[in-house]
C-alpha cells in the first residue's frame, strides 16, 4: 500500500513539470502566431496609408493647378479691362486737349479784338477831353467867370436852399417821429402787458405736483381711468398727465379747488393707496386743511395790518381772498396793501389811521362771496359789514370805494385813493386774466341754472364743462335733452373761442350700514 502511494506521488511529481512545460510551449506558439498576424495587419495599414497619402497628394496638386489657372485667367481678364479703361481715358484726354486748343485759339482772337477796342476807346476819350476843354473855354469867355467861380456861386445858392429845406424837413420829421414814437411806445407797452398777462394766467391757473417716479402716473390714472376720473369729479380740477417727467399738472381757474386737489394728490402719492374710496376720503381731508389755511391767511392779514376786534367769520372771509384775484392781482395782498397805504395817508392828514386801515382791509371783503352769491362785491361787502356790526365809517368806505355812492367822509376818500394807487401801479393788474375767470364763472352759472344739476366744474381752460346731475331728478333719457339745452344756452349767452364740450355724468349710489 505504501508503495502504491509512493508511485502515485512520483507520477504526480513527474506529470506536473511536464504539464507546465507543455503549457509554456503552447502559449509561446500562440503568442508567436498573434505577433505574426499583428505585423501583417500593421504592414497592411501602412500600405493603405501610403496609398491614401499619395492619392491626397495628387488631388491637392490638381486643385492647386486649377486654382493657379483660375487666378491667372482672372488676372488676364482684369488686365484686359484695365487696358480698355486706359484706352478710353487716353481717348477722352485727347479730346479734352483738342477742345482746350480750340478754346485757347478763340480766347487769343477775342483778346486781339479787345485790345483793338480798348485802343479805339482810348482815342475816343482823348477826343472827348479835347472837345470838353474847348467847350469849357468857350463857356468861361461867354459867362465872364472861371469854372471855379461858377462852381462857388452854384454851391452858395444851393447851400441856402438846402438850409431852408433842411429846416422844413426837420420840423416835418420831428412831428412824424413823435407820432411814430407814441405809436411804438403804445405797441411796446401793450405787447409787454399782453405777455405779462399770459404768464400770470399760466401761473394762477396751473399747479404742478411732483411725482417720485413715472410709474406713479399709471397708478393715479387707475384701471380704465377710474382713479383720475374720481379725482376730477370730486375736485373739479383737470389733471393733465403728459410726457413731462415725474410731474402732473393741475388746471383750474378756481384756486381753492386747485389747492384742494394739489394737497389731496400729494397725500395720495405719499400714502400709496390710490382707489376711489381713498380718494374721496383724502379730498375731504384736503378741504379741511384748505379751510384751516384760509383761517390762517385771514389772521395773518389782521396781524400784519394791526387790526383787532374782527370776528372769526369775517377773518375767514378775509382768508378766502387769498384764493381770489382781481385782474390778476391777489385780492388779499391788495387789501393788505390798501390798508397800509390808507394808514400812511391818514397819518399824513392827521386823521384816525386805525379806522382808515380797517376800512382799507375790509373794502373788498365782498369778493369772498361773489362766486357763491349774486350781486356786486360792493353790495355784498356792505351786507357783510352790517351783519357783523362794523363801524359806520367803515361801511360807508366799502360802499363808496368804487363811487357807487358819493364819499362823505375823509376815511372813504382815503380808502378810494389807496385802492386806486394799489390797483393802478405798474404791473399790479392784468385785464385778460379777470375776463378769463369771469367767463369760466359765467359758464358754471349757466349750468347751475338748470334743475337737477348737482355739481358743475369748468375744466380744460373753459373748453369743457363737466356736470354731475342728481340721478333722482334726471334719468338716462333726459340726459341728452339736458345736455342739448345747456349747449343752446351757452351759445346764446356766452362768447368764447373754439368750442365747449358739455359732459354730463349721472351716478347712482346705494349706501347702508350694518349694525
Amino acid at each position: 500500500m505504501f508503495e502504491i502511494v509512493i508511485s502515485v506521488l512520483i507520477t504526480i511529481a513527474v506529470c506536473i513539470p511536464l504539464g507546465i512545460f507543455l503549457g509554456i510551449t503552447y502559449r509561446k506558439k500562440v503568442g508567436e502566431a498573434e505577433i505574426g498576424s499583428a505585423e501583417e495587419q500593421a504592414k497592411r495599414i501602412i500600405e493603405e496609408g501610403e496609398h491614401t497619402a499619395e492619392s491626397k497628394k495628387k488631388e491637392a496638386l490638381i486643385e492647386a493647378k486649377e486654382d493657379i489657372l483660375r487666378q491667372r485667367n482672372e488676372a488676364e481678364r482684369e488686365l484686359k479691362e484695365r487696358r480698355s479703361e486706359l484706352s478710353r481715358l487716353e481717348s477722352r484726354v485727347a479730346k479734352k486737349e483738342e477742345q482746350s486748343e480750340r478754346k485757347l485759339e478763340t480766347l487769343e482772337h477775342k483778346e486781339e479784338l479787345l485790345n483793338k477796342k480798348l485802343k479805339e476807346c482810348s482815342d475816343t476819350r482823348d477826343e472827348i477831353e479835347a472837345i470838353k476843354a474847348k467847350h469849357l473855354e468857350t463857356l468861361e469867355r461867354i459867362a465872364g467867370l472861371t469854372a471855379e467861380e461858377a462852381k462857388e456861386q452854384i454851391v452858395s445858392r444851393l447851400d441856402g436852399e438846402l438850409k431852408h429845406e433842411t429846416a422844413q424837413k426837420l420840423v416835418e420829421y420831428e412831428q412824424v417821429f413823435k407820432e411814430e414814437a407814441d405809436q411804438k411806445a403804445k405797441n411796446i407797452l401793450s405787447l409787454a402787458i399782453q405777455r405779462c398777462a399770459s404768464e400770470t394766467v399760466a401761473e394762477t391757473t396751473v399747479s404742478v405736483v411732483a411725482l417720485p417716479n413715472d410709474e406713479m402716473k399709471g397708478r393715479i390714472i387707475g384701471r380704465e381711468g377710474r382713479n383720475i376720473h374720481a379725482i376730477e369729479a370730486m375736485t373739479g380740477v383737470d389733471l393733465i398727465i403728459d410726457d413731462t417727467p415725474e410731474a402732473i399738472t393741475l388746471s383750474s381757474f378756481d384756486p381753492v379747488r386747485r389747492e384742494v386737489a394739489r394737497i389731496a394728490l400729494e397725500k395720495l402719492i405719499s400714502d400709496g393707496r390710490i382707489h376711489p374710496a381713498r380718494i374721496e376720503e383724502t379730498v375731504e381731508k384736503a378741504r379741511r386743511e384748505v379751510d384751516a389755511m384760509i383761517k390762517q391767511a385771514g389772521e395773518r392779514a389782521t396781524y400784519e395790518t394791526g387790526i383787532h376786534g374782527i370776528s372769526i367769520e369775517m377773518i375767514k372771509l378775509l382768508g378766502r381772498l387769498r384764493f381770489r384775484t382781481s385782474y390778476g392781482q391777489n385780492v388779499l395782498n391788495h387789501s393788505i396793501e390798501v390798508a397800509t397805504l390808507s394808514g400812511m395817508i391818514a397819518d399824513e392828514l392827521g386823521v384816525d389811521s386805525t379806522l382808515a386801515k380797517r376800512a382799507g382791509l375790509l373794502h373788498d371783503i365782498g369778493k369772498a362771496l361773489t362766486q357763491e352769491i349774486e350781486g356786486s362785491h360792493v353790495q355784498l361787502g356792505v351786507d357783510i359789514a352790517k351783519k357783523f356790526k362794523e363801524n359806520r365809517d367803515v361801511i360807508h368806505a366799502i360802499e363808496a370805494h368804487h363811487n357807487d355812492v358819493e364819499p362823505q367822509t375823509i376815511t372813504a376818500i382815503i380808502v378810494q385813493a389807496a385802492d386806486a394807487i394799489s390797483a393802478a401801479r405798474p404791473g399790479a393788474r392784468r385785464e385778460d386774466l379777470e375776463n378769463y375767470i369771469k367767463r369760466l364763472q359765467k359758464l358754471e352759472e349757466i349750468t347751475y341754472s338748470f334743475p337737477g344739476v348737482d355739481k358743475a366744474f369748468a375744466i380744460q381752460a373753459g373748453r369743457e364743462i363737466r356736470i354731475a346731475v342728481k340721478p333722482e331728478v334726471i334719468n338716462d333719457e333726459q340726459m341728452v335733452v339736458t345736455a342739448h339745452n345747456i349747449v343752446k344756452k351757452i351759445e346764446a349767452e356766452l362768447q368764447y373761442p373754439g368750442q365747449i364740450k358739455v359732459h354730463l355724468i349721472r351716478e347712482s349710489r346705494a349706501i347702508d350700514y350694518a349694525k
